[in-house]
């Protein structure tokens, strides 16, 4: 098959990655290094900016002083003083061109002009968009629901396997409050929203007013259900500002629900209700709610995966060669991870300068990743996998021939129609949720139209080490592969019969901290009939 068709294939048929052009900063720790770039810009910007207005408020206090002593002889005795034609003429001169040149000075700002150069006339210079706010935003709610991180420890900016950052402020903490209010992600909204109101109370410097968090915090309150609580938070807001029209009319309603017992599940009124807080921001993936995998479980690996390594049954380790004569001189270390479905670790297996070339060769290739959005196969961004990948082809250098050429000696499987390398580099919180390698039932018509049948195995290469968080987890199974610089995982996708296996489900936890570099290479069916033979029972 022509590679170009391939690729076609690879992109829209499994929908699995695709590039496009967006900001997408936040998706990749290699976009976020050039925003330090730019705020160094800004810190100079600024620098010039402060030099440039302190010179201007000089030339305003000067006009104020001469105005401040021409003043006080005058009201001193005003008929005296007028009566000298030279102080009328200062007088006359001060408030007209004395006058127009400082209100010139007092209206002008550098400001405006240094503004639009760096904004608008540095090429070198990314700044993030609104999306991107909105991003990493929702990184760190994805990272406080995952790794179930204590709010205050959060915003204290402690988190395992970084450096402590800067704390966040009560203002900090308010938009990420109001981000979830805005979402209807109340649960969210309460914990953010409390921590604001707590370092609020500590500031000298109010970065947020009292009564901005506590309408945002009563409201989301009244929303999960506890009513009483809600009108105690109204009534405080109403003791900071008495006349808040929208506090006003709250408490009425909380008061009325509360006097009559009010419950109704479409408004979430309940009298005195406690707040759920398990589930309450957590939204079922197409693949939860066919059944196939539980939510909980796929986080729980994930969070068990940084602090201990799970224990798996019947696992073993041995130098390996496949009977390839290169191997028998050097062979590669195996280690088995799981027997059904079978999964291995190949380690030590891409060196450091390879890593580096594969690496240098997608950066300037790597664009916002895309997934299928629903079981027909249309595909979009998606919420589910935060990432941003590129396509490296064997032509494109040596390296990537060889290590291709390594992956068909190590496996006896034919890479001639295979996808090309696939990197992917997830940033701090990236993420690829539960989903299978293999084409469903319902995408199989198009995997018939290509050619090259179905994903039969995927091989995964881990090119760097992660501080926290990252690993590869396959929640039906219970298995969770930490990143290790140099190793590589690889399994079958299908059975023997050609079907899916189903306990290849699996997915990328959320990076906590550092960033995550991988790149995978997909095996298909076509060629491989005498090289993985069907078994002799239909269902194996």
């Amino acid at each position: 098959m022509h590679p170009n068709v391939k690729h076609c294939f690879f992109a829209v048929v499994l929908c699995l990655v695709c590039s496009y052009a967006s900001a997408d900063i936040y998706t990749a720790v290699v976009d976020l290094e050039k925003l330090l770039y730019t705020e160094g810009e800004v810190i100079k910007a600024m620098e010039s900016y402060i030099d440039m207005e302190e010179k201007r408020l000089q030339e305003i206090k000067r006009f104020k002083d001469e105005y401040g002593k021409l003043h006080q002889v005058a009201s001193d005795d005003s008929q005296t003083f007028l009566a000298n034609p030279i102080n009328a003429f200062l007088l006359v001169k001060r408030l007209s061109t004395d006058w127009k040149t400082a209100q010139s000075l007092m209206m002008e700002s550098a400001g405006k002009a240094m503004i639009g150069n760096i904004t608008q006339s540095r090429e070198d210079l990314k700044f993030p968009e609104d999306e991107d706010l909105t991003g990493a935003a929702e990184v760190l709610l994805r990272l406080q629901d995952t790794y179930k991180l204590d709010t205050s420890t959060l915003a204290k900016g402690e988190i395992y396997g970084t450096k402590p950052s800067n704390e966040l402020s009560a203002h900090d903490c308010f938009v990420l409050g109001r981000h979830s209010f805005k979402k209807r992600d109340h649960y969210h909204a309460i914990l953010w929203m409390q921590e604001a109101l707590d370092r609020a109370e500590k500031e000298t410097d109010k970065s947020v007013e009292k009564s901005e968090i506590l309408e945002y915090l009563a409201f989301s309150t009244y929303k999960l259900g506890n009513i009483r609580h809600a009108l105690k938070l109204t009534n405080d807001l109403l003791e900071l500002v008495p006349h808040h029209p929208r506090a006003q009319r709250s408490r009425a309603y909380y008061e009325y629900a509360l006097t009559n017992a009010v419950d109704t599940k479409s408004g979430d009124l309940q009298s005195d209700g406690d707040i759920n807080h398990s589930e309450a921001s957590k939204e079922d993936t197409e693949l939860s709610k066919q059944g196939l995998y539980k939510q909980g479980l796929y986080e729980q690996l994930c969070r068990k995966s940084i602090s201990n390594f799970l224990e798996q049954q019947n696992l073993y380790c041995e130098y390996y060669t496949n009977k390839n004569p290169y191997y028998i001189l050097q062979p590669i270390k195996r280690e088995i991870v799981f027997e059904n479905p079978f999964i291995v670790i190949f380690h030590d297996v891409v060196s450091d300068r390879e890593i580096e070339i594969i690496k240098f060769l997608a950066q300037p290739r790597l664009e916002r990743s895309f997934a299928t959005t629903n079981p027909s196969g249309n595909f979009g961004y998606a919420k589910y996998r935060i990432s941003k990948s590129a396509w490296v082809f064997n032509e494109d250098h040596p390296v990537v021939k060889k290590i291709s050429q390594r992956m068909e000696d190590l496996t006896g499987l034919t890479v001639s129609t295979a996808e090309e390398l696939q990197v992917v580099n997830y940033g701090i919180g990236g993420h690829y949720e539960p989903h299978f390698d293999f084409a469903t039932k319902e995408q199989l018509s198009y995997v018939f139209n290509t050619g090259i049948g179905n994903r039969i195995a995927t091989w995964l290469f881990f090119m760097n080490n992660v501080n926290a968080g990252g690993a590869t987890v396959f929640p039906n199974i219970g298995v969770a592969l930490r990143p290790k610089k140099g190793a590589a995982a690889f399994w079958y996708n299908l059975r023997r019969n050609g079907e899916g296996d189903m306990l290849t489900l699996h997915a990328a936890c959320p990076v906590l901290a550092g960033s995550k570099w991988v790149f995978n290479k997909w095996l298909h069916e076509r060629g491989q009939e005498f090289l993985r033979r069907c078994g002799l029972r239909e269902t194996v």
